[in-house]
């Protein structure tokens, strides 16, 4: 296994194409890790994240995973990725009520590329209501201890530098979804998480080595994070398959069709859209109340961390509303049932168009609900074990269904193109299932 596997990793540098594609990725993920050590100007970064890393508590540390760490040092990647996740979460919303943008969904790659340009546009607009914020909330904090020289100049100058780093970030990601090995929004938070794998081990270890962690509850969470691990892998690969059967048609002297095959509906369709997309709008409000001394603001910023009653139900209704909203955006049961009749296709024991639409609409409502349960398992429980046990953020539900549905998602492009090309792939037999796939 492990010969195949090694074999495998040697076949992509075979294909000049994909291991351009692969250095290409690389090398752009390089240039985010670098500019996540950027410091922003006019700002004693080193007291701030001392200070920060102290008083932030868990909503810091949450936030700080989709940012690489730039949150916590207030680097000029400090407001991530996060700004372009929002504004495409108000596009989809607003695709299903305002008929303009219906339509342009509609449109195929033009109406996309419209979409698209749209999303960037609210990405600066979320970036500048957020750097605003982050500024006079620095000003404020500490008495303005963290400030080299407050005014207008540093908040503009704030302003500036971290939208821009979030529209660098936006054009990163779509570069490697163009020339690199695709995915690049997700693969900027999967590096993200990923960078902070060494710190969290070791800070697992330390815990271990003052007696705050027994080596039995160390065993424990291990078997635990298995089999976390363990489940996400098989419940992102799995599917329901509906059956199709194709009428036999005799063209001349040829007979067309006959054959069986089926339609393949993913249990967790969505994938990792609706933990990202519920975290993001629920740390929107957070994240600028946490830089306000107001006890009112701190107080609904308190309401809104991780751990806290109040965000643990938003968080779980969130997941449960994306998993049927983004389901019922990228699957359509009438079209499915129309394409099925116009080619001959039928469901067996069930009679085509409306009643076909009925049955797969059925079958979908079942399937994201459990779908919808599994992901708000993942996401919530480990968080209850880090709050019990003092865990590393890293261990958290959503930073493993993100890495793990990343990387499946990574792997199969990978085999696709080398399976394209006639060479091996990381599996012996069939393709690897990706959450794309």
């Amino acid at each position: 296994m492990f010969e195949r596997l090694l074999t495998s990793f040697q076949n992509i540098f075979k294909i000049p194409e994909l291991r351009t594609r692969v250095f290409f990725t690389l090398g752009m993920l390089i240039v985010y890790r670098v500019g996540a050590h950027i410091p922003t100007p006019g700002i004693n970064g080193e007291a701030l994240s001392e200070f920060l890393q102290k008083q932030g508590g868990a909503l810091l540390g949450f936030l700080d995973i989709f940012s690489g760490g730039s949150l916590s040092r207030l680097t000029i990647f400090a407001l991530g990725i996060m700004p372009y996740i929002s504004a495409s979460i108000i596009l989809q919303l607003l695709t299903v009520v305002i008929p303009h943008l219906s339509k342009l969904a509609k449109e195929g790659e033009r109406g996309r590329k419209k979409i698209i340009q749209y999303t960037r546009f609210g990405t600066i607009v979320i970036a500048l209501i957020q750097g605003f914020g982050i500024a006079v909330g620095l000003e404020q904090m500490n008495q303005g201890a963290f400030v080299l020289s407050p005014g207008w100049g540093f908040r503009f100058m704030t302003v500036i530098t971290l939208c821009a780093g979030t529209g660098f970030l936006m054009w990163l990601g779509e570069q490697i979804t163009e020339r690199g090995i695709g995915n690049g929004i997700s693969l900027i938070i999967f590096a993200g998480i990923v960078a902070r794998l060494p710190a969290a081990v070791a800070q697992t270890f330390d815990l271990y080595k003052v007696g705050q962690l027994s080596f039995p509850l160390l065993v424990v969470l291990a078997l635990v994070m298995f089999a976390v691990v363990a489940a996400i892998v098989f419940l992102e690969s799995g599917r329901r398959k509906v059956p199709v059967q194709y009428a036999k048609r005799v063209i001349g002297r040829r007979v067309y069709g006959g054959q069986s095959t089926h339609i393949p509906l993913k249990i967790n369709t969505a994938g990792v859209i609706p933990p990202i997309f519920a975290s993001s709008i629920i740390a929107f409000p957070a994240t600028i109340a946490g830089f306000f001394e107001t006890p009112w603001i701190k107080a609904i910023g308190s309401q809104l961390a991780p751990g806290s009653l109040l965000y643990t139900l938003m968080y779980v209704g969130l997941i449960v509303f994306f998993c049927f909203f983004y389901t019922a955006v990228v699957m359509n049961p009438v079209d499915m049932a129309d394409n099925l009749k116009k080619y001959g296709g039928f469901v067996p024991g069930i009679r085509p168009g409306q009643r076909t639409s009925d049955y797969i609409y059925s079958v979908l409502t079942k399937i994201t609900f459990a779908g919808a349960i599994y992901l708000a398992v993942v996401c919530v429980i480990p968080e209850f074990l880090i709050y019990k046990l003092n865990m590393p953020f890293y261990f958290g539900g959503t930073s493993l269904l993100i890495v793990i549905g990343v990387g499946l998602d990574t792997a199969q492009q990978i085999e696709s193109h080398l399976l394209n090309r006639n060479y091996d792939g990381f599996l012996q037999k069939g393709k690897l299932r990706g959450r794309t796939s």
